[in-house]
């Protein structure tokens, strides 16, 4: 977790007596900010490459969190750096609609994936002659079998399915961002964070249903109702509305102590290593899941997820240091210039994180694809993810190329 530093000039709301003033915070990018959301594109691309075995060592497999929570956290902390000035520069009405830019932006990144996915596959099996379906693999059969009612609510969202359900969610919390914003402007942070909180509680009851399939009940595999927590933590700590945690010797253990001793509870991969080693652990820690099934579900953001991601943040905020030096390397040895040259790509893979998210998802069928006709050796699977990881950068640099507009500088 990370707080930056206000400006020595701050942009304050007005504020009513005994309603604690809202600072605007510094506007420019967080290398820590930026590494752990490279990092996630990278966890989140071997997640998604369908019976990767490298997907049997990204952190999901040892607690209760995974990716996710590191890409909406840190999706938060963007944020209040993108939108949370705009707000209190420019007034709600403009932070809405910066908000609505966004949204534009992110809806159409959700539909267009969703099209170019559906559309290989059904290439793949139109053209292949391979011996499974891929339309099947991805359960998009029911599109195709019913287009003209599945297109209408794909568009509104009713239509949801699994493998594109992020984007979704992200749209469903930035859209929450103009009303949380709202109370902090009239009311005060700490009403806005207990809103969020209230959301989150009334979502983990139940009361917000979203409807992901016209032919079952199915709901939305991500509820943004309550992933909006997580998204506002992010937040909230980038506004500088909560402070940096202090680093102390105690709650590093605690975090560890809760990372390690939480492990077999949350991972069935863990679990499997416990069980095996004394079957009577084992069964006792089996007996408990039922009882902690809500705390951790992934679909309303379970208790244990957020407690888990923020052990793992607290730990990796106090190992980069302050300001996060310790990314840094000294020296001109070469391992130095390796490190350098890796935290170059990985910070520009987490500044262009939506255009590599949406290709990452977009290759990662087609990488499994691979896999199934060529195997699963060590060389097959190091080879494709390492040309995933390629791909990923080289999407990052050409997605900043076009953003830096070149073809408005002037001619030599």
């Amino acid at each position: 977790m990370t707080s930056a530093t206000p400006d020595r000039d701050f942009a304050t709301v007005p504020r009513s007596p005994g309603r604690p003033a809202e600072t605007a915070t510094v506007t420019t990018r967080d290398l820590r900010l930026d590494v752990a959301r490279g990092i996630a594109m990278f966890i989140i691309l071997i997640a998604h490459i369908p019976y990767d075995p490298w997907a049997n060592w990204i952190p999901a497999r040892f607690g209760f969190s995974d990716a996710t929570e590191i890409f909406v956290f840190c999706s938060g902390m963007a944020s209040a750096i993108a939108f949370g000035g705009a707000f209190l520069n420019r007034g709600w009405a403009m932070g809405t609609a910066r908000t609505a830019y966004r949204l534009w932006q992110v809806y159409w990144a959700h539909i267009g994936l969703f099209f170019f996915v559906a559309m290989s596959m059904a290439a793949i099996d139109l053209y292949a002659n391979f011996d499974k379906s891929y339309v099947d693999a991805l359960n998009l059969q029911h599109f195709f079998e019913a287009p003209e009612k599945n297109i209408v609510a794909l568009f509104t969202l009713t239509y949801v399915p699994n493998y594109f359900d992020i984007l979704p969610m992200y749209l469903g919390v930035l859209a929450l961002m103009p009303v949380l914003m709202f109370i902090v402007m009239r009311v005060g942070v700490a009403a806005a964070m207990a809103t969020s909180v209230a959301i989150w509680l009334a979502a983990n009851f139940g009361m917000f249903p979203l409807p992901a399939e016209p032919w079952s009940d199915r709901q939305w595999f991500f509820n943004p109702f309550a992933w909006q927590l997580l998204f506002f933590t992010g937040f909230a700590f980038m506004r500088g509305w909560l402070p940096a945690p202090r680093i102390s010797a105690g709650l590093i253990w605690l975090s560890i102590a809760f990372l390690i001793l939480g492990a077999p509870f949350g991972a069935w991969k863990v679990f499997l290593w416990v069980e095996a080693g004394h079957q009577g652990l084992g069964d006792w820690i089996r007996s408990t899941y039922p009882l902690t099934a809500e705390l951790r579900d992934k679909t309303e953001f379970g208790l244990l997820r957020y407690l888990h991601f923020l052990a793992i943040a607290y730990l990796a905020y106090a190992a980069v240091g302050d300001g996060g030096h310790r990314l840094h390397a000294t020296g001109d040895g070469f391992g130095a210039r390796i490190w350098r040259w890796l935290m170059v790509q990985i910070v520009k893979v987490g500044q262009q994180s939506l255009a590599v998210f949406v290709f990452s998802m977009a290759i990662a069928q087609l990488i499994g694809m691979t896999f199934d006709q060529l195997g699963r050796s060590f060389a097959v699977v190091t080879a494709g993810n390492l040309i995933g990881f390629g791909l990923l950068i080289g999407v990052a640099y050409l997605a900043s190329w076009f953003k830096s507009q070149p073809w408005r500088g002037r001619k030599a």
